[in-house]
């Protein structure tokens, strides 16, 4: 039996200390890099190559203020997921008329 933990720990700690050692590595391996979006990278190109350009959004959502509406948004979900939590996970009730219903004659 102290063989079985034994395995057991010893794959815990590689579970957790391999992502760990990876992500050190890649961490102090690799320069900050300047990451183009998909907006720059293709929508831009291909908006200019047709003789457009790219307008201002409609709400300015740029830096924190988008997490912010994604935090907004999760919490209004996950309220609505908690309450409603017993109709979402639990089976439906099929109601069965009684035995006794209506006048015997």
């Amino acid at each position: 039996m102290p063989e079985r933990k034994r395995k057991w720990r010893i794959f815990l700690l590689h579970i957790i200390l391999l992502p760990t050692v990876m992500y050190v590595f890649y961490f102090f391996t690799l320069g900050p890099k300047p990451y183009t979006g998909v907006d720059e990278a293709v929508v831009e190109k291909i908006a200019k190559e047709h003789g457009r350009e790219a307008s201002p959004p409609l709400i300015n959502t740029e830096g924190d203020m988008l997490l912010f509406v994604f935090l907004l948004a999760g919490a209004v979900g996950g309220f609505a997921a908690g309450y409603a939590w017993r109709v979402l996970v639990s089976e439906k009730k099929v109601k069965t008329p009684p035995d006794d219903a209506g006048p015997k004659g």
